[in-house]
């Protein structure tokens, strides 16, 4: 069937409405909008803050291994460096484009804002399939896209982290090629960095660490004793791997998850560690013994308490929200669900701990290893989850009072909390025109 043809009742094109719904950007403006009309600000002073201030374009000519050049296509989008340097990750993928990586970056500065930490929200990305490039070929992509940005990263500027399909590596090239412009290492231009060259202990745990935490409170809001619940996370990636062990220590029974290889089901409670080790060994969830094998799309809709979509953008559309079985949606993954498929859900009563809070774990100890390399002075990893866990707790209560004062839904008090942070720090600044 050609549903770009389709249409609905009103006469509008279906195949148009798809589009609009899984475009992340449009999804970003939407919900700014909503939160944004609700605080009656003045409309001059939300122009200044939706746009993004700073969108760069770059061709990047690669030597490959074979002897030939490739030219790639990266970006970096500033969307606000109001309340600090712009920070965001950069991911290489092949559907990479400048609207995903704004509305990454536009996500990122109310991320940012809801935990209270003083950065901008900042977001980039290669175009690129990297399971196709080898490691050297990887290293002078990196390296050339750094060098082609060296004026807009830095540390008070632009700091730059893991996502997508990069990492620790990734990100020690990074700094390296910054430092060797500068003529002197600056460890402080980049996060998520190997503990060798200035990394922070925890780091690595932080975004699954900080959904633990906004699951607890989630569920101590709705009643929900977190040692007899059940848990499906779609994504066994670093986020959705460790909030499972996490979550399996706190008594709470995983009872599906996925990855790209496919997803298993086992009601009677999967063994996180020896899931961990298998997919070390397997490199994927699929074929873990004892498990049934489920589809990554289906899984979405098993019945649990606790759903943690923890893979990529769009998994819970308006096409599934309604068989969505779960008490609390955590979103481990950025803008998993989209604008329809929110309100449907809740309108059926489930408890969405959006994004921009449930998964701010990471940037927000990435915030603590910019501080540690900015003091040459480094925590333990109790002190780090500690200072983690307070700012999460205190975030999702200020985001808990927004949401009961203004009689709203988790995200929409969000994103009303993040952009009148950003406002109250404008208004504090003045425009300099």
């Amino acid at each position: 069937m050609d549903t770009e043809s389709m249409t609905d009742s009103t006469g509008m094109d279906m195949g148009s409405g798809i589009q609009r719904e899984l475009d992340p950007l449009e999804n970003a403006h939407i919900q700014f909008e909503e939160a944004a009309a609700r605080l009656k600000l003045d409309p001059a002073i939300l122009q200044i803050i939706k746009q993004p201030r700073r969108a760069t374009i770059v061709k990047l000519p690669v030597h490959m291994d074979d002897g030939s050049f490739r030219v790639f296509t990266g970006y970096r989008v500033q969307h606000s460096i109001v309340r600090g340097p712009a920070k965001g990750g950069i991911r290489y993928h092949p559907d990479v484009t400048l609207e995903e990586v704004t509305a990454l970056a536009a996500w990122m500065t109310w991320k940012c804002a809801v935990v209270g930490i003083p950065f901008g929200g900042g977001k980039g990305g290669i175009s690129c399939d990297p399971t196709t490039l080898s490691k050297t070929e990887l290293e002078r992509l990196t390296r050339r896209y750094v060098a082609d940005l060296i004026d807009v990263f830095g540390p008070e500027r632009d700091v730059p982290a893991p996502d997508v399909n990069t990492n620790e590596q990734t990100m020690a090239w990074i700094m390296d090629t910054y430092s060797m412009h500068a003529r002197h290492t600056v460890t402080s231009v980049v996060t998520g960095k190997p503990l060798l060259i200035g990394g922070s202990a925890g780091r690595r745990e932080a975004t699954g660490r900080g959904v633990l935490f906004c699951v607890r409170e989630a569920a101590k809001r709705i009643g929900l004793a977190l040692d007899k619940a059940t848990v499906v996370i779609q994504g066994f990636g670093n986020v959705g791997s460790v909030a499972a062990d996490l979550l399996a220590k706190d008594g709470a029974k995983i009872i599906a998850v996925s990855d790209v290889g496919g997803g298993i089901h086992l009601p009677s409670g999967l063994d996180i560690p020896a899931l961990q080790k298998h997919v070390a060994e397997h490199r994927t969830v699929a074929g873990f013994p004892g498990a049934e094998p489920i589809d990554g799309k289906k899984l979405l809709e098993i019945p649990c308490d606790v759903l943690i979509p923890a893979a990529l953008e769009n998994q819970i559309t308006q096409a599934n929200a309604g068989r969505i079985n779960a008490r609390i949606v955590a979103e481990g993954a950025n803008g998993p669900t989209t604008t329809p498929a929110d309100k449907i859900l809740n309108k059926n009563g489930v408890l969405v701990v959006p994004d921009i809070l449930a998964n701010s774990g990471g940037v927000t100890v990435s915030y603590f290893e910019w501080v540690q390399d900015r003091q040459g002075l480094f925590w333990r990893e109790d002190e780090v989850n500690s200072r983690l866990e307070q700012i999460m707790v205190d975030a999702f209560h200020d985001v808990a009072n927004m949401a009961d004062e203004h009689k709203v839904s988790f995200r929409v008090a969000a994103f009303m909390l993040a952009i009148k942070r950003v406002v109250d720090v404008i208004m504090l600044r003045g425009v300099y025109a």
